[in-house]
């Protein structure tokens, strides 16, 4: 009975009840909508969640081409949709549109709905329709059919998926010589930055839970049989509950109870501390955290980018370990991309650790001390520089258009009256060439790229087999670990289609993934991905329609979008052609980048 959100194309925070997403149909189709469209299709949700934002000058909840000619007549969604809460302006609309449920729900939008039926704005059958969506909710819900729910779920079982779950996506960004995994011989771990103790495990607002309990690094790493300096410990302790203190809820601020309190800054331990953990220590890790979810965009100073305190405080503390011969690990305590250019060759090993649940600490404990290798891959580029994304002029990291807004759910306008850039709304010039699809098809150098990760061992591919048949094509490649230890592998298929002047394409496009099993030392592992042709078509808005086009195709067995391992052709003899409706026509006129 999942819930899909935020539908659609709610990529920023700042003013999200009341920006409008001014975006090409084609990037639509092939960027915001085809996630939601494998779900819809793949999984059978039953429910979606519409977005508060405009698309192309709608509003979501009162999108009708978003919620019916798209989400219903096309892909075949037979669910309810819901608003999210407060979400839309005009309650009659919303029900046209085929946003069924209206939460939470206010007097003035029952008046609002009679008032349309007495003049004829909406039909009874309109309504009959989205009684008809919860109704059906209700029928196939657990409750209504006598399920009993437990109050004795399984709490352990429940942490030990969460522990397991994390490590599969944690990330191995360096490691040089071998430094992870730790070795028998590590005993004593000095243990620096305020997230290592105040370890975060979620987003904000929605994206957090209320967790039974949360085990920090600190922690973590106790449980594993590590020794770290208990006086170090109680150090960043006092100061970060000292910082915590300081920081009061604000009354006059309705959102002060969902949003998380200000992390205390870095602090830099004086060179006598680091001195006498040099000493006791084996070696250190240092962690970087970063807080992010609901409510508002991140930023660049202090955020994208680290500040001087935790540059320092990675180079300061790397080389005194060097110069004693003992290496220095950075954990990645995030949930976002950060900058990492330009300090990544200082540490010996980066470990992309993500908000990883309750069981967090002990996870990367597990990582860190062999137990799991890591077998995760970037689900984005990080960039040598934010402003290298093409996304960066359309989206509001600027201080002087943020300043315009108190809260995500605040717009602004300029002195003189006029909706303001990236604010009131914003323009995705960038179209389809965000993340890779930008840095790969204009060679734009990236300090990792989209689908990197290490790993413990090391991973061989067999030659591809590329079987075509009348609706897809089948690509078979053996992995094979050639390596010293155990692990897993991310393999990744990337489809470069023939070049079109009219229709201009990515370099490439991930069109399938898949992990092997953990395979030992010598082990191999076939694995079959099955590509619909349909999928490596491209959205001609022209026309409305899904194209592949007839030509020769280039399928890439890759490690990550700059790993290609493997290729292979493939010819498609005829076009793939599939009609669309004509939905959601941007009402501006959008200059779109083009290679």
């Amino acid at each position: 009975g999942v819930s899909l959100k935020h539908f659609a194309a709610n990529n920023q925070e700042t003013n999200r009840m009341g920006n409008d997403s001014r975006v090409t149909t084609r990037a639509l189709r092939e960027i915001y909508l085809k996630g939601f469209e494998i779900a819809v299709k793949e999984s059978f949700p039953w429910t979606i969640m519409s977005s508060y934002n405009k698309i192309n000058g709608t509003y979501a909840p009162e999108n009708k081409d978003l919620l019916t000619t798209v989400l219903r007549d096309e892909w075949g969604f037979d669910g309810m949709v819901m608003t999210d809460w407060f979400g839309g302006k005009d309650a009659p609309a919303m029900l046209r549109a085929g946003n069924d449920l209206l939460m939470p729900g206010i007097p003035q939008q029952y008046e609002d709905i009679i008032a349309a039926v007495n003049e004829g704005l909406i039909s009874e059958e309109e309504l009959n329709r989205n009684v008809k969506n919860i109704l059906n909710l209700i029928l196939k819900s657990p409750g209504f059919n006598g399920y009993k729910y437990s109050n004795q779920p399984d709490l352990k079982g429940h942490a030990l998926v969460t522990r397991e779950s994390a490590a599969e996506g944690m990330v191995l960004l360096k490691n040089e010589s071998n430094t992870l995994p730790l070795g028998t011989e590590v005993k004593n771990i000095a243990l620096f930055g305020i997230s290592s103790y105040d370890f975060i495990v979620g987003g904000t607002g929605s994206g957090d839970v209320n967790e039974a309990y949360s085990v920090s690094l600190v922690e973590g790493l106790t449980n594993a049989g590590f020794k770290v300096n208990a006086e170090l410990k109680s150090e960043y302790e006092a100061y970060i509950s000292s910082e915590y203190e300081k920081q009061k809820p604000d009354p006059s601020n309705p959102l002060s109870m969902f949003l998380p309190k200000t992390r205390p800054v870095e602090i830099l331990p004086e060179k006598s501390i680091i001195s006498r953990e040099v000493r006791e220590a084996d070696v250190a890790v240092v962690t970087i955290g970063r807080t992010s979810g609901e409510f508002a965009d991140r930023k660049l100073d202090g955020d994208f980018y680290l500040t001087a305190a935790e540059k320092k405080l990675v180079d300061e503390v790397t080389k005194a370990f060097s110069a004693a011969g003992k290496k220095t690990v950075v954990v990645l305590n995030i949930g976002g991309v950060v900058e990492t250019a330009s300090w990544k060759n200082i540490p010996d090993a980066i470990l992309v650790a993500w908000q990883a649940g309750q069981e967090g600490g002990n996870t990367v404990a597990d990582i860190l001390k062999g137990i799991v290798s890591p077998s995760g891959k970037l689900p984005m580029t990080f960039p040598v520089d934010y402003m290298d994304n093409p996304s960066s002029a359309n989206f509001p990291w600027d201080p002087q258009v943020v300043s315009f807004v108190g809260n995500s759910f605040m717009g602004g306008r300029d002195d003189k009256g006029n909706p303001v850039r990236n604010l009131d709304f914003t323009v995705y010039e960038e179209d389809i060439f965000v993340g890779y699809r930008f840095f790969d098809t204009f060679s734009k150098a990236v300090s990792y790229p989209f689908g990197y990760g290490l790993s413990y061992t090391t991973f061989e591919y067999g030659v591809p087999v590329v079987k075509d048949s009348v609706d897809a094509f089948e690509v078979t490649v053996e992995v094979t670990n050639n390596g010293a230890l155990a692990g897993k592998e991310v393999v990744q298929i990337y489809v470069s289609a023939p070049q079109n002047p009219s229709l201009h394409k990515p370099a490439k496009e991930l069109k399938a993934f898949g992990k092997t099993g953990l395979l030992n030392p010598g082990e191999s592992e076939t694995l079959t991905f099955k590509i619909a042709k349909k999928d490596i078509a491209s959205f001609d808005s022209s026309r409305n329609v899904w194209l592949a086009e007839a030509g020769d195709y280039v399928v890439n067995v890759a490690a990550s979008s700059q790993d290609i391992r493997h290729s292979a052709k493939l010819s498609l003899k005829k076009a793939v052609v599939e009609k669309a409706e004509n939905a959601l026509t941007p009402e501006y006129s959008i200059q779109v980048l083009k290679p």
